[in-house]
């Protein structure tokens, strides 16, 4: 560790070149009682197991962490509450797509850093405005593709949009998938998952569909924004056992490895009807902040060999080396293909600020601690036992 730094009372582990938590308590900078540790020397010395002696597992990975990143990256940290009232997101974005073993690239995405520009008179907002968004194609490319195009027009033309922004984005979700349905020159059995990321001022709307997932870098910790959706997850698998579908071998109804998507007609059905498989996305919406420093959008090929925090620990080390998210979502990417991903690669990196992230100082302890006049004895016992 960086000399000058006390570790958290949770341990960093390496996971397959990942970083996790984990329930362990260090000697550092917790304020043990230490007549407990002089007992461990003793039971140690007894042969028994000791307690509270910190443990650290190691493994090596392709994606090299910095040890100050290792500090930052998992702890759950907590920067100073010094944010300013009047933070606004500046919004630039990298992406990185690539087939990877699969025969065909199925997947889509879409990156818009300014709505004003791309809308041009369509805009009806005042505040600035970013979109972006991933789809997972299956079955053919015709239903990412057909998303990708339509989802964002199907968003602002909602007489909900701007101000109802869920009720637009829910709606819009309904709305293309039926339009694709009655597309007569695409394959209607072809499906995409859909995740996309509507930012508003300082209000960021993540709504997805399927099992790509949405993870925020909040000064170095991955939070989720979004629920992959696979038919065991619990609440899936009741609410599809409730509409009358089934599960085999973690399918849906047999033949779907996701629990919801648009497209897929041949198993939904007519429009009319609630099935199992849905096309309405699940939403979450943040306030960003200055702590809020970048988002990872990516499809399951990325998770599938990668944890969220993983992710998240490599794009802050790459963006204080260079600030690029395009490269960030590159190297995503290429260490995901160096863990054998077995499905095609996409990633977006969004970064809320032009500057890269701040290195965060972990403060030093200053807390006394003593031995007791009890504790001083059974030292002695100890050190007479050896």
């Amino acid at each position: 560790m960086a000399t000058g730094t006390e570790l958290s009372p949770q341990m960093a582990v390496m996971d397959g070149g990942c970083l996790k938590e984990t329930g362990v308590t260090t000697m550092e900078g917790q304020n043990y009682n230490n007549d407990d540790t002089l007992e461990s020397m003793a039971q140690t010395n007894t042969r028994k197991p000791p307690r509270n002696l910190s443990v650290m597992r190691h493994c090596t990975s392709s994606a090299l962490l910095a040890e100050s990143e290792i500090d930052i990256g998992v702890l759950g940290l907590k920067s100073p509450l010094d944010e300013k009232a009047g933070f606004l997101p500046i919004c630039r974005s990298g992406s990185c797509s690539e087939k990877g073993p699969k025969q065909y690239m199925e997947d889509e995405y879409i990156c818009v850093d300014n709505l004003h520009e791309h809308l041009g008179i369509a805009a009806n907002f005042s505040c600035g405005g970013a979109f972006y968004g991933v789809f997972d194609g299956h079955g053919g490319i015709d239903a990412a593709s057909f998303i990708r195009k339509s989802i964002l027009n199907y968003i602002v033309e909602d007489s909900h949009f701007p101000s109802g922004m869920k009720k637009a984005v829910k709606s819009a979700f309904v709305k293309a998938d039926h339009a694709f349905a009655d597309a007569a020159t695409l394959d209607s059995s072809s499906g995409t998952t859909a995740l996309t990321a509507l930012i508003m001022g300082r209000t960021m709307l993540i709504a997805n569909a399927g099992d790509s997932r949405a993870v925020l870098g909040k000064r170095g910790r991955a939070i989720e924004l979004s629920k992959d959706h696979k038919p065991n997850c619990t609440s899936e698998r009741l609410r599809i056992e409730k509409l009358g579908g089934v599960i085999y071998d973690g399918y849906l109804n047999g033949q779907l490895s996701v629990a919801r998507a648009l497209g897929d007609w041949h198993i939904k059905g007519s429009k009319c009807s609630n099935g199992p498989l849905s096309s309405e996305p699940e939403l979450e919406d943040i306030v960003l902040t200055e702590e809020d420093e970048f988002l990872v959008l990516g499809c399951d090929g990325l998770w599938d060999v990668m944890s969220s925090q993983c992710a998240v620990t490599m794009v802050r080390k790459e963006l204080m080396v260079h600030n690029d998210p395009e490269k960030c979502s590159r190297a995503l990417v290429k260490e995901a293909l160096q863990r054998n991903t077995c499905d095609n690669l996409t990633v977006i990196v969004v970064c809320f600020s032009s500057d890269p992230p701040p290195k965060i100082e972990i403060p030093k302890s200053h807390k006394r601690r003593s031995i007791s006049a009890e504790g001083l004895d059974l030292l002695k016992g100890v050190l007479n036992g050896l």
